[in-house]
This record gives C-alpha cells, structure tokens and sequence, in this order.
C-alpha cells in the first residue's frame, strides 16, 4: 500500500518559513501593545498578519484541491465527493473566520 503524501510536501519549506514570519509578527503585535503604541498601527500590524495567514491558507487550499481531492476523484466517485465535501467545508471555515 502506498502511503498518503500531503500535496504541499513540495513547498514545505517556503510554507515554514512563511509562517515563521507571521509569528515574528505576532511577537511584533505584542512587543506594540506592552510599549502602548498607537493603537491605529497596532490594528494596521493586525491586518498584514491576517493577510500572511490568509494567503497560507490559501495556498494549503490549492494544494489540497490539486493534490488530494484530484488524486480522491481518479480513485473514485466517493471517494472523490468525499474530499471535496471536506474541501467545502474547509472553505466555509475560512471564509466565516
């Protein structure tokens, strides 16, 4: 049997290192708040914090969809319903977030 590969292995580094970043911006968010800075550019650091983990992601999306709803659909129809079933219920979490 063939173990399952996650379809964004291939960009697993560029993925950590995104994501490094955005806790250097978490730990930024909360170095603004201990120093009491202005709350506009706190909201302001909030906001691209928000974007970086959307675009992550984002990315874990379409790697999903390319990768383990496709391999899911040529293995079968329900197989294939069910990933995407589980895609579409990622995406409403995302989107209600």
């Amino acid at each position: 049997m063939v173990e399952h590969q996650h379809g964004y292995l291939h960009r697993k580094d560029d993925y950590l290192a995104r994501l490094r970043r955005i806790e250097g911006q978490a730990r930024g968010l909360q170095r603004m708040v201990e120093e009491e800075q202005y709350c506009i550019d706190i909201l302001t650091q909030v906001s691209a914090m928000t974007k970086a983990l959307q675009s992550v992601s984002l990315g874990l999306l379409d790697e999903h969809m390319h990768h383990c709803v496709a391999d899911a659909a040529r293995a079968g129809e329900a197989e294939g319903r069910a990933k995407i079933d589980e895609a579409v219920a990622a995406i409403t979490r995302l989107v209600k977030s």
